[in-house]
């Protein structure tokens, strides 16, 4: 196996990161950053059909995500740059409905983010810029977006390097990061309810 998988990580089943194996030499390196056959030898079974890029710059938040009718296991990684990626379980009747866990996803750490369904995910990037990558196991399908405020209480994401206090919404307004950088969310992005608003 070419892979290193950590299952269930912060306690949340379903939820991995995976470490692909690097060789390295003065020439630079390779990898394999996706085999089926080492998923399956782990005992994770996933078709995916669809892969996608973003580019994003440092103080960018993008999230937290989710599909409503058609959910979406997702495999994450960060090519360029560095990114705090979070996870939080949505799943109705878990055991660990309403927790999250963040892992940073980098081009030097070369690790992987595996999402499951049920889950709302987000990201800030750390770094200059940073180029993401992740692939899906169902189509994106438009209008099918739900989503839930970064900053919801009730959750306590805690984001590294982010500076700002919770105001009653998920307004990116008097947050920044460490060096001065402001916090940059789309529009749809402040306007995400916690929780407890949820349908």
């Amino acid at each position: 196996m070419q892979i290193k998988i950590d299952k269930n990580v912060g306690g949340i089943e379903g939820l991995c990161v995976i470490e692909p194996a690097v060789h390295g030499d003065s020439r630079g390196y390779f990898m394999e950053t996706y085999s089926q056959r080492d998923m399956e030898e782990a005992g994770l079974n996933i078709r995916f059909v669809q892969d996608n890029q973003s580019m994003s710059a440092k103080g960018v938040l993008r999230g937290l995500h989710f599909q409503i009718n058609y959910p979406q296991t997702k495999l994450v990684r960060a090519i360029k740059g560095s990114v705090f990626d979070v996870a939080v379980d949505l799943r109705t009747g878990s055991k660990t409905y309403g927790k999250w866990y963040g892992v940073e996803l980098s081009d030097e750490n070369k690790k992987q983010f595996l999402i499951p369904k049920g889950f709302a995910h987000g990201f800030l990037v750390l770094s200059d810029i940073a180029e993401f990558c992740y692939k899906c196991d169902d189509f994106y399908h438009p209008n099918d977006e739900g989503g839930i405020a970064w900053n919801d209480p009730e959750i306590g994401i805690i984001w590294p390097q982010l500076t700002g206090e919770y105001k009653g919404s998920a307004s990116a307004e008097g947050y920044a990061l460490l060096d001065g950088t402001p916090l940059n969310l789309s529009e749809k992005d402040q306007n995400w309810r916690g929780m407890k608003n949820m349908i």
